[in-house]
């Protein structure tokens, strides 16, 4: 027995701890396996033990364990196993389609974790991540190449990615080409593009453009570039042209009409017939339902959505309308209503046509005013009568069409129901509520129409019903905890928030309907009470804006509510203005905060 040995056998022999309270101890080195890979390194660096061999098409040699390479890559591990080379001795594979220098790269981050992106490398480095299957390094690839998207790579970029079916990347390069169309168009690599890249692009519906002309001039600037190889292409792409959308300044589609291109083009004439056509009927005929792609416009996401605000004065008979852009916080001035509709009702169809629904006074109240914000220069034309004269009625919007709900005032509350139909542009009266309603609030969930709170027969009212337009009937659902006239409605994330209103004082609490179990429950109350608040949905969140409380009229502040953390944050508007009482949601206009 050696020595070593020797001392061991004897240490068992002696009892250092004989305590029965001592208890067993786990203890982790977290820089063991650190230092075991850098000793590895060593090794594999002065090819020490190394048992594999790899060889590419310049001659260069990279060495290796294979324990080590096939715990890193399922690749390694594929290749090993079927060559049957494991339980060899030194061993050589050829990888022909790696770059020596990539492969390098990645045996060296196999033994350190770390990984160094270029701009000369990255080109080589994530398909080669792809091969070995190295997800980490593939990751920070597609990171680095999306920090790198501009109007001048971006279409490469996409290129590159869809090359090696690396769909995160590609879809980071769509993203961008979107919203940056208006830079990409002028590049040499949109210029380089073959046809069908271009029609997949100007195809995609969200694209960022602020008038259709911006996409007509790209298609004949593509065109241009090589005419004579590719003026044949012209039908092609014309065809993903939205030419009837162009609705900007009549000059603009004149010269399209102009284009000698298109001139001398059979069935690009016939694109531009449509699009007059189109025209035409829809200066007479507002709510023309697009019956091709050609003519709807583009819609870029939630982010191209504003608010456009009610305002009132009580020192002016005029009404005010203001665009608000929740991402700048700017306002602008929208078109002004003739009539002063404060206790009118609002409703918005696909967020382009706005209704101002009676409210003006006792001998007007039946009149409804329509506003379409895509007009290049929009204002309020008047639309049909309702049947009923209301006043501080609920306004609400299912399958384009509007509801007037209830209305009137204390001395005369109505429980009639009235729909417009924009296919033939007439009011007609449906079932009648249960109760009568004025000063309420409208909620439109699964299809269905509730009518909340109010005051009627001289009381303020807690309770709801909903209107289903399949059986034209009013049925009665749970009771609020609070009695509220005035209050704001909001629906998201398919529940229905009623917030603030009136009952003996003004109210700041907010309630939550769920009508999966029927029940409604409290949530986070406001900072400040508000009555007869504008209430808007947009981008998972509530808006809840202007009111008043106790002689106390809003107008330069906002309060956001998330649903997901249950809080409100207050904002200030970037100017004041006058008493805010309501607002829609509403695809953003043309030249609209800008």
């Amino acid at each position: 027995m050696d020595t070593l040995q020797t001392s061991l056998c004897e240490s068992d022999s002696i009892q250092v701890l004989t305590s029965k309270e001592c208890e067993p101890t786990n203890f982790k080195n977290n820089s063991h396996s650190v230092r075991i890979l850098e000793d590895l390194q060593s090794l594999r660096k002065n090819e020490v033990l190394c048992d594999i061999r790899f060889e590419t098409d310049d001659g260069c040699a990279t060495f290796g364990h294979k324990n080590v390479l096939m715990a890193a890559s399922p690749y390694f591990r594929a290749i090993f196993k079927s060559r049957k080379i494991c339980k060899t001795g030194n061993s050589t594979v050829n990888l022909r389609k790696l770059d020596s220098t990539v492969l390098q790269l990645l045996v060296d981050y196999i033994y350190t974790g770390e990984i160094m992106v270029t701009k000369e490398n990255v080109q080589g480095l994530l398909p080669a991540a792809n091969l070995l299957q190295l997800d980490f390094v593939n990751g920070v690839c597609i990171e680095f190449l999306q920090k790198q998207l501009n109007a001048s790579n971006c279409l490469g970029i996409r290129a590159f990615a869809r090359l090696h079916n690396c769909t995160e990347l590609v879809s980071s390069s769509e993203t961008f080409i979107k919203k940056q169309f208006l830079e990409v168009v002028n590049s040499d690599e949109f210029l380089s593009l073959s046809s069908d890249d271009v029609v997949k692009i100007i195809s995609f519906n969200d694209l960022a453009v602020p008038y259709e002309e911006k996409v007509f001039e790209s298609v004949i600037k593509w065109i241009k570039k090589d005419l004579d190889q590719r003026k044949d292409y012209l039908t092609e792409l014309m065809e993903h042209v939205r030419l009837p959308t162009i609705t900007s300044r009549p000059d603009t589609l004149l010269s399209i009409v102009n284009e000698p291109l298109l001139k001398d083009n059979l069935k690009c004439n016939g694109y531009v017939s449509e699009a007059l056509h189109f025209n035409l009927r829809k200066s007479v005929q507002y709510f023309t339902i697009p019956q091709t792609i050609r003519c709807k416009p583009r819609q870029f996401g939630d982010s191209h959505k504003v608010i456009l605000m009610f305002n009132r004065s009580d020192t002016s008979p005029k009404c005010y309308t203001e665009w608000y852009d929740p991402v700048t916080k700017l306002r602008e001035k929208a078109p002004g209503i003739n009539d002063c509709r404060w206790e009118a009702g609002l409703g918005v169809i696909r967020d382009q046509f706005v209704f101002a629904v009676g409210g003006v006074n006792n001998t007007r109240s039946q009149s409804v005013s329509m506003l379409d914000v895509s007009s290049q220069s929009p204002s309020w034309v008047p639309m049909a009568d309702m049947v009923v004269k209301r006043r501080w009625l609920g306004v609400g919007v299912l399958d384009d069409c509007i509801y007037a709900v209830g209305g009137g005032d204390p001395d005369n509350s109505l429980n009639s129901v009235e729909v417009f139909d924009v296919s033939i542009q007439k009011w007609r009266l449906l079932a009648s509520m249960s109760t009568e309603r004025w000063d309420l609030g409208i909620g439109v969930l699964n299809n269905r129409l509730y009518a909340v709170g109010g005051a009627g027969n001289g009381k303020i009212l807690k309770s709801v019903e909903y209107y289903d337009p399949t059986l034209d009937s009013w049925t009665p659902v749970a009771e609020m905890s609070e009695c509220r006239k005035g209050v704001g409605v909001g629906v998201l994330d398919g529940l229905m928030y009623v917030i603030g209103g009136y009952n003996r004082k003004h109210l700041k609490s907010v309630e939550v309907y769920r009508p999966s179990d029927g029940v409604w429950s409290s949530v986070a109350d406001m900072e400040i009470c508000r009555f007869r608040p504008g209430v808007v949905a947009l981008d998972g969140l509530l808006y809840v804006m202007g009111g008043r409380s106790d002689g106390f009229i809003y107008s330069d502040t906002v309060e956001i509510y998330n649903p997901k953390t249950n809080t409100w944050t207050m904002e200030r508007f970037s100017r004041s203005g006058v008493h805010i009482y309501g607002g829609v949601v509403v695809d953003r206009p043309p030249n609209c905060i800008n």
